[in-house]
């Protein structure tokens, strides 16, 4: 029997009061050659446009699972994920995605060519729109010296700033982000988070980050999903936008980083106590 779990409702911010993305009741599951796997169970939220939400939870909650619904990858066994007022049924332009690998590019095209691919392939630009589109978000990931490189040439966080690129240049309605800094080193990754929230203050595009880091959580978005382990559940949503870089380190920040912790990790914390003492 999987439990009810109460939840902590955030209020959208903004004056948005009609949901670009609702996931309403949606339980995902998937087989392996042995089991059928429930990776979330009866999951609830809103994302509006411009938000920076962010869904929260420990290894195994079904973050990436329930981001591959929301792309179409998979449908829900339960419930519904609609965008726009229309249920999704599949992959569509109007979703894209960045995921944690670096290998997403493809290396026998050079960065504007890449960055160009899924707006030739979905037919949405003509080549010459979809080139002067291309330019435009490259310089906006500040990669303007690189656009004619090739993916072996560059780093991990330039590979990541392409990708990027390359999804905002679609226009689409939602940016999915599973784990994109995860894999970078701790610098890289502190420079990706401030460049995101700056292509967002120039952009205000709608986001969907997955992360399983609770300070990231709390400098990337403006709402927060908090899930809990497998099957994922929703615990709580919390309002968040409040927060950044520049006050990482003061007590508000502490304060709600300790919060979001106990959510995440109560029911190990009780386990811990109920167990005998050697």
């Amino acid at each position: 029997m999987i439990p009810e779990i109460t939840e902590e409702v955030a209020e959208p911010q903004g004056s948005a009061t009609r949901p670009l993305l609702e996931v309403d009741g949606a339980t995902l599951q998937y087989k392996t050659k042995e089991h059928l796997v429930t990776a979330t169970y009866r999951i609830d939220f809103k994302v509006y446009t411009g938000d920076r939400f962010i869904l929260l939870g420990p290894t195994g909650c079904g973050k990436s699972t329930m981001l591959k619904g929301i792309a179409g990858f998979m449908l829900p066994d339960e419930g519904t994920i609609r965008l726009n007022d229309g249920v999704i049924t599949g992959p569509g332009p109007n979703r894209m995605m960045v995921f944690q690998e670096f290998d997403q590019l493809f290396p026998w095209k050079t960065v504007k060519q890449n960055v160009m691919f899924p707006m030739l392939a979905s037919s949405r630009f003509s080549r010459k729109d979809a080139e002067k589109q291309a330019i435009r978000f490259i310089e906006k990931v500040n990669l303007s010296k690189f656009t004619d490189v090739y993916p072996h040439m560059l780093s991990g966080g330039m590979k990541q700033r392409v990708a990027i690129a390359r999804a905002l240049a679609m226009e689409a309605d939602v940016l999915l982000m599973d784990e994109p800094f995860a894999a970078l080193d701790a610098l890289t990754r502190l420079a990706m988070q401030e460049e995101l929230l700056q292509l967002w203050d120039d952009l205000r595009f709608t986001v969907l980050f997955v992360t399983h880091s609770i300070e990231e959580a709390i400098i990337i978005g403006n709402r927060i999903l908090v899930m809990s382990p497998h099957p994922g559940q929703v615990k709580a949503e919390l309002n968040v936008h409040q927060f950044d870089h520049d006050n990482q380190g003061g007590e508000e920040f502490k304060k709600l980083h300790d919060k979001i912790h106990n959510m995440l990790f109560a029911d190990r914390i009780l386990e811990e106590e109920a167990a005998p003492h050697a």
